[in-house]
């Protein structure tokens, strides 16, 4: 048998071991190249005009404290992504996109603020809190998707909301509020910008409908 000088084994190791250390940084790079980039987050934080006029608006004399419950979402709307269509009846959601929480958490706080904005009750107040109240508001987030079935995609966005007689727990007066806006790209990006413009619509029309009914 053959023995190999000890010099040639040397360098036959650093040959072998080279090679591995190559093998190994061509698949770390392979990795990272194949790696999914980190999602971007979006967030829903339109502030809505003023739908009435404080001083304009139909209110209670005296004002009555509204207790906003927390909103809720139907299914498929109640998770961080941001959702999307391209057929009827099929909910797709970006990749790499999504909101910074759910959609129905980030509108409590907006909610609040458009509706203690057009003065229609003393206090708005959103639960959990340790204020009673004579009147309470219940939503719920029905859609909230971008449309690619037209050109350019449109945000399509609808809330329903029940205003309740908190003694009574008489339902006093619901309706489903909708709005549409359209995207400045047909992008993420594009549909976060058009959902908070569609977001603020609805909302006006919300606070519109409260005052009215705060008698």
């Amino acid at each position: 048998m053959k023995v190999m000088h000890p010099k040639t084994a040397h360098h036959w190791a650093q040959r072998l071991a080279i090679g591995a250390a190559m093998l190994t940084l061509a698949a770390c790079s392979a990795l990272r190249q194949g790696a999914s980039p980190p999602p971007v987050f979006y967030s829903l934080d339109s502030q809505p005009s003023l739908a009435v006029p404080p001083t304009q608006g139909i209110v209670a004399s005296p004002l009555r404290t509204l207790i906003v419950n927390p909103p809720h979402a139907a299914s498929g709307f109640d998770s961080q992504r941001i959702m999307y269509v391209r057929e009827d009846h099929k909910l797709e959601y970006f990749s790499h996109s999504e909101w910074v929480a759910p959609p129905a958490r980030m509108l409590g706080p907006v909610l609040v603020a458009a509706i203690d904005k057009v003065g229609a009750f003393g206090t708005v107040v959103l639960t959990p809190a340790s204020v009673s109240g004579e009147l309470r508001l219940d939503t719920q987030i029905l859609r909230l998707q971008q449309n690619f079935q037209s050109s350019p995609s449109r945000v399509q966005f609808t809330l329903r909301a029940y205003l309740t007689d908190e003694k009574t727990r008489v339902v006093l007066a619901w309706r489903e509020f909708s709005a549409e806006a359209t995207a400045s790209s047909d992008n993420a990006q594009g549909g976060v910008n058009a959902a908070n413009r569609a977001v603020q619509d609805v909302l006006s029309q919300l606070a519109q409908f409260l005052a009215t009914n705060a008698r």
